[in-house]
């Protein structure tokens, strides 16, 4: 029954192809000048005039020395230096070199201080190099932006972000590992004010490019400020679309009047963190009930009409075999979730002091992720199916080309640098659950250098319009798509996430309601993005990425790149110590403790069954045990137990854990046995490797 119209579609696809030939030429025949919108006080970029950071290998870029960046935050925290150096002085930064090694992109660095160091960016060469083979450059340079964007070399250059991040809060009602600010344990208190949430939010709006963001509440645990409801209420007011908190979505899972509370305030997004599959696979998080609390948060965001989007931290050894069943999970249930972030660990916070051996361990990166998603659900081939996700500020341009220059704001896009972030798109029959890369049916490649060709042209609304239809025709493949999905269905999937024909698919701005939201969830394909975003740490810093940033922190101290801000030099640290709401004990005093779930304590539920489809396999499996069967701490917590343990360590048993130290080097990470030589100043030089481990779980 549904060859005839595939048979049809192919026709379709050939014809296209012709047309096209005539429609591109013709485009080449003195093209318009690119118009500057009301967003904006420069040009929209045309695709050859977009710039590149250095790409390939070998290179050399600047990083950062892991000991000499600890050692000048600490000084500046403890008051011996002035923070005013990170803006007239390099602190911390050293020459690195990104090359290729025994099949791996490693990056490479000394310090004449404190020895080597190295870390890995990918076991796949091929693949880190498609990555940036078809990154198609920068946004923008940012504008009227120098009150926001002065932070030295670690200053944002490019682009106006996708995700504006605004901690509200460094408390938090859990303890876990890993955690990118060290909550609840640093001393103090650091809150942001109303007036704080208004004027950094106020801020943003300055900034030019004036694209379209997320507002992004985060934390600690942004529930638990005060201001939650209203900072979700006025970031809707003054114009952001997509407000989303970064939760753990304990709130949520107690009071489904919490979640519609937030929801009729204007949240329309919840990044959940979501570890795996089951209690045992989140039990390093060190709560009992955290999987049920999970599930509980899920159902009463979704009937709030909140959409979900499941955040993992993989650790490799701690629970990368939960890939596969966390993408199993999302394809069990189309309805519910439309979006995964698979975020590899970032060595830093609770984590920054990590020991060698642990780090190469755990160390996880984007292109383990492609690796384990092909291995452990069968889909997606790595090169063919995942791009950086800046590929799709192509199609970005194309919508600020359709929607001219009278906009107030410009379209959402991703420009951060091609070793940042990755993703592949799945479309999913919600009715049937069949699933298929986008990727597998739609040349990516191709379409995109076609849609360029459009936006270069810049002929406006209707030609650019039928200019992306011509390219969508002749480079889908209808026998490659799912069973019931048809070219007619991929048209009206481009036209409701850009709105390039003005056709009502559901409000997404302030004033939308609850018929919206259900006529937007209506649609029968879900078009799944399982994206990786990789944060850096100080083992892997690169700067060629902090200025590229596409999640700035907004704070106090102006806009900081997210990398900049959680490690590099530190600027969290300094920022909150600055901004200093109270001591631990002048605020516990005042307000009292707050509620923490840690050490195995359960979060209190009301009674109730999911609605929600699982895999009772994957659910009652146990935790990944990979890490104890080598003997390897799994986060900062046990580390430091252990050296403990090992500082009451008779000889013998030290000589016998220094054995199985170096066997395990040699047998597991195959290194080779090492000299130590004299570094610079008659010091030994630190041998400081990190090499992967990990193997793709089957």
């Amino acid at each position: 029954m549904h060859a005839p119209m595939k048979y049809m579609e192919k026709g379709l696809s050939i014809a296209a192809d012709g047309i096209w030939q005539v429609f591109s030429a013709a485009n080449k025949i003195k093209q318009n000048p690119s118009f500057t919108p009301r967003w904006s006080d420069r040009p929209l970029l045309k695709s050859h005039q977009k710039t590149k950071p250095p790409l390939g290998w070998p290179r050399q870029t600047d990083s950062l020395c892991p000991t000499c960046t600890r050692e000048a935050r600490q000084e500046i925290l403890d008051g011996k230096k002035d923070v005013s150096i990170l803006l007239n002085e390099k602190v911390g930064e050293i020459k690195a070199t990104i090359i290729e090694r025994d099949g791996k992109i490693l990056m490479v660095k000394d310090c004449p201080l404190h020895g080597h160091f190295e870390d890995v960016m990918a076991m796949d060469p091929a693949f880190f190099k498609h990555l940036e083979e078809v990154f198609p450059g920068r946004d923008i340079r940012a504008h009227n932006d120098e009150k926001l964007h002065n932070h030295g070399s670690s200053t944002v250059k490019h682009g106006r972000g996708s995700v504006l991040t605004v901690d509200l809060t460094n408390r938090c009602n859990m303890m876990c590992d890993p955690c990118f600010m060290d909550a609840n344990q640093v001393g103090f208190v650091h809150e942001l004010s109303w007036e704080d949430i208004k004027q950094v939010l106020d801020n943003a709006i300055t900034i030019k490019p004036r694209r379209q963001m997320s507002v992004q509440f985060s934390g600690g645990e942004p529930t638990m400020s005060p201001y939650f409801l209203d900072a979700v209420r006025y970031a809707r007011k003054v114009g952001y679309n997509s407000v989303q908190a970064a939760t753990n979505g304990i709130e949520f899972a107690k009071s489904p009047e919490f979640a519609k509370a937030a929801a009729e305030a204007g949240l329309r997004y919840a990044y959940l963190q979501f570890d795996g599959i089951g209690n045992a696979a989140n039990s390093h998080r060190r709560v009992g009930n955290l999987f049920d609390v999970k599930l509980r948060a899920i159902e009463n965001l979704y009937q709030a009409g909140v959409d979900i989007v499941p955040v993992i931290t993989i650790v490799n050894g701690v629970n990368n075999e939960q890939v596969g069943r966390v993408i199993e999970f999302a394809l069990d249930n189309p309805k519910r979730i439309n979006f995964l972030s698979f975020q590899p660990v970032s060595f830093t916070g609770r984590d920054e002091e990590i020991t060698p051996e642990r780090r190469a361990a755990q160390r996880y990166t984007l292109s383990h992720l492609a690796h384990d998603v092909k291995n452990q659900t069968g889909i997606g081939e790595p090169i063919r199916d995942w791009f950086p996700i800046s590929f799709m500020s192509t199609f970005t341009d194309w919508a600020d080309v359709v929607h001219g220059p009278d906009r107030e704001w410009g379209q959402l896009t991703c420009g951060c640098h091609p070793n940042c972030g990755i993703g592949m798109a799945v479309m999913i029959d919600k009715e049937t659950k069949e699933a298929v890369p986008v990727t597998a049916f739609l040349k990516a490649d191709q379409l995109a250098k076609d849609v360029a060709q459009v936006n270069d042209a810049a002929r406006g609304r209707f030609l650019s319009v039928a200019g992306m239809a011509l390219a969508l025709m002749r480079n889908y493949d209808p026998f490659k798509a799912p069973t019931h999905f048809r070219i007619m269905d991929l048209m009206k999937k481009f036209d409701k996430t850009f709105g390039a024909t003005g056709k009502n698919y559901g409000k997404v701005s302030g004033d939308r309601t609850m018929s919206d939201i259900e006529k937007r969830r209506g649609d029968r394909w879900n078009f799944l993005f399982i994206a990786g975003m990789w944060f850096q740490d100080l083992f892997n810093y690169d700067f060629r990425r902090t200025e590229m940033c596409i999640i700035p922190y907004a704070t106090q101290q102006g806009e900081i790149s997210f990398c900049a801000y959680n490690t590099g030099i530190g600027w969290r640290n300094i920022i909150e110590k600055m901004h200093m709401t109270a001591t631990l004990t002048k605020w516990y005093e005042e307000h009292g403790r707050h509620e923490i779930f840690a050490g195995g304590k359960a979060v209190p539920l009301t009674a109730g069954e999911t609605t929600l489809v699982l895999n009772a396999e994957a659910v009652a499996k146990g935790k990944q045990t990979d890490l104890d069967d080598l003997g390897i701490a799994k986060n900062a917590r046990e580390e430091k137990l252990a050296a403990r343990k090992k500082a009451q360590t008779s000889p013998e048993e030290l000589r016998k854990h220094q054995e199985m130290e170096r066997l395990y080097r040699q047998e597991v990470l195959k290194e080779q046995p090492t000299l130590q030589i004299q570094g610079l100043g008659g010091r030994k030089r630190k041998q400081d490797v990190a090499e992967v481990v990990h193997k793709p779980t089957v």
